[in-house]
């Protein structure tokens, strides 16, 4: 099992370049295979969009809570590190345009040494879109076409991509990835992301399901990866939870699900605390 790390980001941290720097030299030192972050443009005042993972359908984070750019952010901390893999979960992919998007994933993949895993996702909060100029019931329209379009920058040396959202000739996108591509994880937890996940992804990065509902997620993204003509047993299952609430009973539901990473949010706004916490998980669990 690979553990990656969440930042707290309630506490606004992330915005400080010594406490987040420190934090992700720690866990590289203490064997923490990635660090992952997250994104919202813009968090809209009053939004009535109901936040899935919470009870109260609101999201766990202050409205006014810090959320630096996922991808500036993630290049900081690059250059603070030399092994640590770079995640962003998620990124709102119909909030990006592909062309701009591909280049940034990839020199940011390059500059980092193929450390970047590309978690995308449609998105929850309709307000946040809207501002975007994005109609919030295309996001799972936009994201296929997003992903299809990436993978064409990528792959080709003149890239031509038509399609409803996103159209493009003879586009030269340099660099390219360096390893000719970068992973995509789909993040979400819906049917439609499990299908996403099977026809399109390399991995799965789902939240807030409990066993049942897993299983079922996990049947419909290998039926999906079938009709596709694609493994879905090769699609790489990422996990979430608390760091200190990880025991042997949830690292044997992990297993058991075939997950081959967990990505573990720690809640110390203290940066002694928080490293302490880190040394003492690794001893236990990485060690």
């Amino acid at each position: 099992m690979k553990f990656g790390l969440l930042p707290p980001y309630r506490t606004g941290v992330t915005a400080d370049p010594a406490w987040i720097g420190t934090f992700a030299r720690a866990a590289e030192a203490n064997g923490f295979e990635s660090i992952y972050v997250a994104e919202h443009v813009v968090v809209v005042a009053g939004y009535t969009s109901r936040y899935p993972y919470s009870d109260t359908g609101r999201m766990t984070l202050p409205d006014k809570a810090d959320i630096p750019d996922p991808l500036e952010l993630l290049s900081f901390l690059a250059g603070c590190t030399t092994r640590l893999r770079l995640g962003t979960g998620i990124l709102v992919a119909p909030e990006h345009h592909p062309v701009q998007l591909a280049k940034r994933l990839a020199t940011l993949d390059r500059l980092s040494n193929a450390r970047l895993v590309a978690g995308l996702g449609v998105g929850w909060l309709k307000e946040e879109l809207a501002t975007m100029d994005v109609d919030p019931s295309t996001r799972g329209a936009r994201t296929d076409e997003c992903i299809d379009a990436l993978r064409v920058l990528w792959r080709d040396e003149e890239a031509t991509f038509h399609g409803r959202f996103y159209d493009f000739e003879r586009a030269l996108s340099f660099p390219k990835p360096t390893n000719g591509t970068i992973p995509i994880h789909i993040g979400g937890h819906s049917t439609a992301a499990a299908r996403r996940a099977g026809r399109r992804g390399d991995g799965f990065h789902p939240l807030g399901l409990d066993d049942a509902l897993l299983t079922t997620r996990l049947d419909e993204l290998r039926r999906a990866a079938a009709d596709a003509g694609r493994d879905g047993d090769a699609i790489e299952l990422t996990l979430g939870g608390l760091l200190d609430q990880l025991d042997d009973e949830r690292l044997a539901y992990a297993e058991k699900h075939g997950a081959s990473r967990l990505v573990l949010s720690t809640r110390e706004r203290d940066i002694d605390a928080a490293t302490a916490q880190l040394e003492s998980f690794a001893r236990r669990f990485i060690a």
